[in-house]
């Protein structure tokens, strides 16, 4: 680039700088090469030479098995050399990066990036000048004009040609950006070369830090955070309020592990809905399903024989082993919630039936059997000692949260490292191709729903353990919104085929808390549901926000 100002550099200048560096870690580079040929290179190339055996067909068991073991020999052979060689590659790496840290920025990359900065603000300065004789062309040429369609066309033209401008500044200053990120990522390409791609931890974090420095963009990071940003600020105000009208802190040892406790049970069902949600689709049925297993529960391990009766008859199971009855309980809420949730799902994947019509079915279905055969009454307690065999409280720590990591884990595991969960998120991006591509999509949604209503069973049982029983046909209600809502404020799309278990995860714990909060503060509690649909309203709309941009 030709410039006055002698700080700017141009290519051929940038080269001459970056020329010493290259020739110095060069001669390394090859002292390296020559050094790994007949150990390390050779390793891999073996390797790849097993694989390749395995994967020929016209060779029997036995001579595969043969030339595997031959190949496996010169592997020994090649890794014995690779560790007569190890401590000296080492220290020529050790020199190379030595002489990268002494030399690199400092000869290299800061004249690079104050040259970038520079010719930043020649570009700034090119585009106000630009836009300044526009506008004076555009003054000069309207005050000409008398006629109101030349008037409208000359307007229409200057609007053109200062988008002209701001797109040719635009592209300049990502030219700009683009060199500054290639010089500042060379240094990696040689050390990449020097480790094989074995970067330390130090080297790595750098990278993404630069990579995300690279790409970030304030308006995408508005839509994907802005809701966080907005619930955080609201929050640290409630940190702030409730000492004063309360007096007492918000954010305590005891009311953070409140918060926990009682995003436990909410997280399984969060989980469950998530995949329904991944599929473009969702679940008004949660909190039947949670009054439905609580209510199963409780009389399953109810404190004596039942007070209520169920289609008249008196249940008592007090013949049966405490430990027993935990299990049968938890079956029983599993077995209950996945057979709606199959039924649901059924009807959803078979007549392409949209779920928030089969889930409203399972919803007023569930809610109607389960009051009508117990006439809407509460069971009662438990017995005490069940909450200290499934959640007991060690040193004052809860351990219903343990039940909740376990489920993250899991729930995490089939979405990332199962077939299943990759079709999920292919069914969810676009039926259509996943069907192509060979992917039942029935199978897909009929086991989301399944999965969901395992992760309901298990939510609904932990809550009868938290609550110690009390299950009636109506607790449970409006638990679907608070699931709902902690998945799309955690970044599960509606759009389908774009969420993660992390961002549920927060949803959950962000949307507790606030609720928590607010209870603390005496907020109503119809007050509350009136918090959290504008919420869903707002996280739903910037949602729909990143997809129109996408498209």
């Amino acid at each position: 680039m030709a410039n006055g100002n002698s700080k700017i550099l141009t290519a051929e200048q940038e080269e001459k700088l970056l020329r010493p560096i290259e020739d110095y870690v060069g001669k390394i580079q090859k002292k390296i090469d020559s050094l790994r040929a007949d150990g390390t290179d050779k390793v891999i190339s073996l390797q790849g030479d097993i694989d390749s055996i395995k994967r020929e067909f016209t060779l029997t068991k036995a001579e595969k098995a043969d030339r595997i073991q031959a190949v496996r020999k010169e592997i020994e052979r090649a890794k014995a050399i690779e560790a007569e060689h190890k401590e000296e590659v080492s220290k020529l790496i050790a020199d190379a990066e030595a002489y990268l840290k002494e030399h690199f920025d400092k000869e290299y990359y800061e004249p690079v990036k104050e040259s970038c900065r520079l010719e930043q603000a020649a570009a700034q300065e090119k585009y106000r000048q630009t836009a300044a004789k526009l506008e004076k062309e555009h003054k000069e040429t309207l005050a000409k004009l008398s006629d109101h369609q030349e008037i409208k066309d000359e307007k229409y033209v200057y609007k053109n040609r200062r988008f002209d401008a701001k797109v040719e500044l635009e592209k300049e200053l990502q030219q700009i950006k683009d060199r500054k990120h290639a010089a500042y990522s060379y240094k990696y390409h040689l050390i990449d070369l020097l480790r094989m791609s074995k970067f330390t931890f130090m080297q790595a974090r750098a990278q993404k830090w630069e990579n995300y420095k690279y790409t970030f963009n304030r308006r995408a990071f508005l839509l994907q955070n802005g809701l966080y940003i907005a619930i955080i600020f609201i929050f640290i105000a409630l940190c702030i309020i409730t000492p004063i009208i309360k007096h007492t802190p918000l954010l305590t040892y005891n009311n953070i592990l409140n918060i926990f406790q009682q995003a436990s049970p909410r997280m399984f069902l969060a989980l469950g809905v998530a995949g329904l949600i991944l599929l473009t689709g969702t679940d008004l049925s949660i909190g039947r399903m949670v009054g439905m297993g609580m209510t199963t529960a409780t009389i399953i391990m109810h404190q004596g024989i039942n007070t209520g009766s169920v289609f008249g008859h008196v249940f008592d199971f007090t013949g049966l082993p405490v430990g027993v009855r935990v299990i049968f309980a938890l079956f029983m809420c599993i077995l209950l919630c996945t057979f709606f949730t199959t039924i649901a799902g059924f009807f959803t994947a078979k007549f392409k039936m949209h779920p928030f019509i089969s889930t409203m079915a399972n919803m007023l279905v569930i809610f109607g059997i389960v009051t009508y055969a117990t006439k809407g009454v509460s069971f009662g307690a438990i017995e005490s000692s069940i909450p200290g065999m499934i959640i007991p409280k060690i040193n004052g720590f809860p351990t219903i949260i343990l039940w909740a990591v376990a489920a993250i884990i899991i729930v995490w595991f089939i979405w990332n490292k199962t077939t299943f969960g990759k079709n999920l998120y292919a069914v969810g991006g676009n039926p259509d191709a996943a069907s192509a591509s060979g992917i039942s999509v029935f199978w897909v949604t009929v086991g989301a729903f399944m999965l969901a209503g395992i992760l309901y069973g298990f939510g609904s049982w932990l809550e009868c353990a938290r609550m110690v029983g009390s299950g009636s046909a109506a607790y449970g209600q409006g638990w679907e919104m608070d699931a709902i809502a902690a998945c799309v404020v955690g970044g599960v799309s509606f759009t389908g085929g774009i969420g993660k278990i992390s961002g549920v995860v927060v949803g959950v714990i962000i949307f507790t808390a606030l609720t928590y909060s607010l209870t603390i503060l005496g907020i109503d509690t119809n007050l509350q549901f009136v918090f959290s649909g504008i919420i869903i309203l707002i996280a739903v709309m910037l949602d729909c926000l990143k997809y129109v941009q996408k498209k």
